[in-house]
């Protein structure tokens, strides 16, 4: 528990220390005088606070209101995230227009620039958040593909986080979007909810509709381990979802076999250490003349284990694409691939963008996606 309050403490002192130095680079320079001073002040001190209250406001006892208030502060983190990125910015800026431009010139014209970029940031990843994901085709070559599997179609969601912004209609706007894909498998690749089973299952009911030739197959994310696996796993069966846990299925198309294995989220053993993700442990005993043989791994981190158990495709997700400039840049910084197509020696590896988004409403850069997978033949 102590070394918890010192995690709190060492991350409230950082995020006070850059919302200190926005407010010492941006408020002085700002025009209008010192009543736009004092807004821009309450702002700040709202964006503070509004971190740490967004989390306490899970144990409200009112749902409704809890939801609202975790709302209002995702938006403002979102807006402060850009805020501080662009003050950044503006400062590098300065110091080289300096040379050739007086300072009193451009001070009150870039700090006046930077809020509203901000604000214009904010306002257009809201609207690409909230927005239903667009559906993403993407061929996928792989040598030795039985005819039969020609075109075989895999419909894949993920990091859809239904929480405090996501809700029912929401997810009633994905699955049917995923069901006219009208699949042959649909993939659902983790990190479906952020909230417990009793406050959310209302809102995750429409996954019962999801339908595909073969079926709906599940793997766990991080998140379902924050807001209690057990549980979840239980509902997603319940939903019809296979939830596959370091194990496969075989599914027979027209004449041919396709191995569909999953296996638990990379972190998965710091929570239950019989869940520990294991690429070896879910093919085993898999028919070896399989047309296709597919892994459902929530982090792309999974592949090099992936490539050396002789899958020939991985589904993956966890990383939002970065969600938001520019946060995709550092996301190499934790996993191999960011989003895409990508190859990993006899292994390909696509990472969705996620269907959803996670904590502030907010997408730049980064589009959500519901994507439809065709396995082709790779000659």
């Amino acid at each position: 528990m102590a070394r918890v309050r010192r995690s709190i403490l060492f991350y409230l002192g950082i995020l006070g220390l850059a919302h200190l130095y926005v407010g010492w680079r941006l408020l002085p320079d700002l025009p209008i005088g010192l009543g736009t001073q004092i807004g821009g002040a309450l702002v700040l001190v709202a964006s503070f606070v509004s971190a740490p209250l967004g989390i306490f406001a899970r144990n409200m006892e009112s749902r409704v209101w809890a939801d609202r208030l975790a709302a209002v502060c995702l938006f403002l983190v979102g807006f402060f995230s850009s805020l501080f990125v662009l003050t950044l910015l503006r400062d590098v800026a300065l110091i080289f227009v300096v040379l050739w431009l007086p300072l009193d010139r451009i001070l009150s014209f870039t700090a006046t620039l930077v809020v509203a970029l901000a604000a214009l940031a904010t306002l257009v990843g809201l609207l690409n958040a909230r927005r239903r994901a667009r559906v993403v085709d993407v061929e996928v070559k792989l040598p030795n593909l039985p005819s039969s599997l020609h075109g075989f179609t895999i419909a894949q969601i993920s990091d859809v986080h239904v929480g405090p912004t996501i809700k029912r209609r929401y997810v009633e706007a994905i699955v049917d979007a995923v069901n006219s894909l009208k699949a042959d498998v649909i993939a659902v690749t983790g990190d479906l909810v952020d909230g417990s089973v009793k406050d959310l299952a209302s809102h995750t009911a429409p996954f019962a509709r999801l339908s595909a030739r073969h079926g709906a197959f599940f793997v766990t994310g991080n998140h379902e381990y924050y807001s209690g696996e057990p549980a979840w796993t239980a509902e997603f069966q319940r939903l019809g979802m296979r939830v596959l846990m370091n194990e496969h299925v075989v599914l027979t198309h027209q004449g041919s076999q396709v191995v569909l294995a999953g296996v638990a989220d990379f972190s998965a053993h710091h929570f239950n250490p019989t869940q520990k993700s294991d690429p070896h442990r879910a093919i085993k005993d898999a028919p070896a003349g399989a047309g296709a043989r597919i892994l459902l791994a929530h982090q792309p981190r999974s592949a090099p284990a992936a490539a050396a158990a002789g899958f020939d495709l991985q589904l993956s997700g966890h990383t939002h694409g970065g969600q938001f400039w520019p946060w995709n840049h550092f996301v190499r910084l934790q996993q191999p691939f960011t989003a895409g197509l990508h190859r990993l020696n006899d292994l390909w590896v696509y990472i969705s963008r996620g269907t959803g988004y996670w904590g502030p409403p907010k997408r730049l850069g980064a589009p959500s996606e519901i994507t439809r997978l065709r396995l082709m033949p790779a000659s």
